[in-house]
């Protein structure tokens, strides 16, 4: 009910947000959720709160339903955008505190991390009025750091194409390893093959994207939306964490011609 969407190749409809989906059911499931693609709603399929729901409904709403106090829909609605950034800058800051070593970087990293939790732990007035957007920004800007410093240490990384747009773009096979590819527009990239590690994808837009056979071995924040939204296969390597979309080929398919890796 909260998210709004709109009839494109993701969603078959419009649906504005706080508003029932047709396809939600009394029991509070979907109607359609084992032919999702085949209704033309791959969007349903890739979206993924990271446990926005969760803390909202148990901890911000205490454990109200808006089934049984109405009242309290306006209130979950105008909370969930708020805490759905905040679960995902946890999940980037969690990740880049493993990829660290002691010092003041990641010092400042969990302190990131300790303070994203406590916003999320706040009431819903706070919630709501808090500037996420800029909170966001700034934690943007600390894991730019850690990009920084962890693609220093890859020997004769790919240039960076951080923003590029490279919509539809004949990939197979590049050397990307260790480049930026922070907020770069992918849509539907010829990816096969190509040679993703090390790579930082943090906000990269991956939809439709053709990754059979790349290699995202160590890939920076990359989140499950990300990687469902794309298509691959068997041969297809996916960063630690994260699992292996179920729409994905179970089979390899061969992604030749590849340009040699570097060791």
């Amino acid at each position: 009910m909260a998210p709004a969407f709109a009839a494109s190749a993701d969603f078959a409809i419009d649906k504005p947000a706080g508003t029932p989906c047709p396809n939600l059911q009394a029991d509070s499931r979907c109607g359609i959720h084992d032919r999702l693609r085949d209704r033309g709603f791959p969007g349903c399929t890739v979206f993924d709160c990271l446990g926005a729901g969760q803390r909202v409904t148990q901890h911000t709403m205490g454990g109200r339903d808006r089934r049984d106090d109405p009242g309290t829909a306006a209130t979950m609605f105008a909370v969930f955008p708020v805490m759905r950034q905040l679960t995902e800058l946890l999940w980037h800051l969690t990740e880049a505190g493993t990829l660290l070593p002691d010092g003041p970087l990641r010092t400042a990293v969990g302190a990131a991390r300790a303070r994203t939790e406590q916003h999320t732990l706040a009431p819903a007035p706070d919630l709501i009025a808090l500037d996420a957007g800029g909170w966001r920004r700034e934690v943007g800007e600390l894991l730019g750091e850690v990009s920084e410093a962890v693609r220093a240490a890859v020997p004769g990384r790919a240039r960076d194409r951080r923003g590029a747009d490279l919509m539809g773009a004949a990939l197979r096979g590049a050397d990307l390893h260790g480049a930026s590819l922070r907020g770069a527009y992918l849509i539907g990239a010829d990816l096969r093959g190509a040679d993703l590690r090390r790579a930082d994808l943090l906000g990269a837009d991956l939809r439709a994207a053709d990754l059979r056979g790349a290699d995202l071995t160590g890939a920076l924040f990359v989140i499950q939306p990300q990687l469902t939204a794309t298509t691959g296969d068997a041969g297809t390597r996916v960063p630690t964490g994260l699992t292996r979309p179920a729409h994905w080929a179970t089979t390899a398919v061969s992604s030749s011609p590849r340009r040699p890796r570097r060791r």
